[in-house]
């Protein structure tokens, strides 16, 4: 058996990458979900015979309430939960039975978007980008840091995609909440993906930067073409960003459709309840309100943007 061979067991020499796929743009992946399950050790079951499959290049948002299972859909792709029933393949590879090399080859492939961050906040954003370079590197130089030319190359236009070249030389904690956030998306860049995978990625930042990152996981899906999965749970965005929208419910997908399609009545049957200010963003909130107190539009057609904040 050849060392390259993907299913070779874990004894590639200490200076060898691992076996990650060739460098350089390849657009984007298929994602396809056949009869896929998932129960943990405590017996909660977060998917629940999910079947769905998602085009080479489709910008997709998963909607639900805490514990809809959508965090777990998502960590499925990568092989972060591992699926207990079913088939999960993402373009040619088979999620469901990968391990050791294989799993890691294909994680190289994904990049992953989390909430926090996770950022070294010690290290410059560009150390931070550089991170993403690992699966193409040798294990020598990844221990003492040691970057090509054509790494840095790459985790710069990275940088550039996301407006926040400048900060190149920046120590991470330095950065706001939503320049944190971009350059964990550079990172994920640099790894030229073929998916991307965004976990809430805008929970914690405010209405006009949550949009600003939206657009940039968006351009970067137009412009190459890599399939995006993303978590969200405000509609408002949801729907502003989304090809295509997947609604969950106790572990089901209860909604696939376009934007266009997925009104308000449709998020309430997602969500099993009527909708509140809180599944919007901060800028969308005053609608929602004056919307479930039945004012209608000329009521406060008057009305100031000061006015309107101060009725909030």
């Amino acid at each position: 058996m050849s060392p390259s061979d993907p299913d070779a067991p874990d004894d590639a020499p200490d200076d060898a990458p691992d076996d990650g796929p060739e460098d350089g743009p390849r657009g984007g992946r298929s994602i396809v979900f056949d009869e896929v399950s998932v129960v943990y050790p405590n017996g909660t079951r977060g998917l629940d015979q999910v079947s769905l499959n998602i085009p080479a290049g489709e910008f997709v948002v998963v909607v639900g309430l805490s514990g809809a299972g959508k965090s777990t859909l998502i960590r499925t792709i990568n092989g972060l939960v591992p699926v207990s029933a079913g088939k999960l393949s993402v373009g040619e590879a088979d999620v469901t039975s990968a391990r050791g090399r294989r799993l890691r080859r294909l994680r190289a492939e994904i990049g992953m978007i989390f909430q926090g961050f996770n950022l070294v906040t010690r290290r410059s954003v560009m150390g931070n980008v550089l991170t993403g370079r690992l699966h193409a590197q040798s294990v020598w130089r990844s221990a003492f840091g040691v970057h090509t030319k054509a790494d840095k190359e790459i985790a710069f236009e990275a940088l550039e995609r996301v407006g926040i070249v400048e900060k190149a030389w920046v120590r991470a904690a330095e950065l706001s909440g939503g320049q944190q956030q971009r350059v964990a998306i550079a990172r994920a860049l640099a790894q030229q993906p073929s998916v991307v995978l965004a976990d809430e990625p805008v929970a914690s930042l405010d209405p006009p930067t949550a949009n600003l990152v939206m657009r940039d996981l968006q351009r970067i899906n137009r412009d190459l073409g890599i399939t995006t999965v993303v978590n969200l749970h405000f509609l408002d965005l949801a729907r502003r960003y989304a090809d295509r929208i997947i609604g969950m419910r106790a572990g089901q997908v209860v909604f696939d459709g376009t934007a266009a399609e997925a009104d308000d009545a449709v998020f309430e049957r997602i969500y099993g309840r009527s909708l509140t200010a809180e599944d919007v963003s901060d800028d969308a909130r005053v609608s929602v309100t004056r919307a479930a107190a039945g004012e209608s539009a000329d009521e406060s057609a008057g009305e100031t943007p000061a006015e309107e904040a101060a009725s909030e």
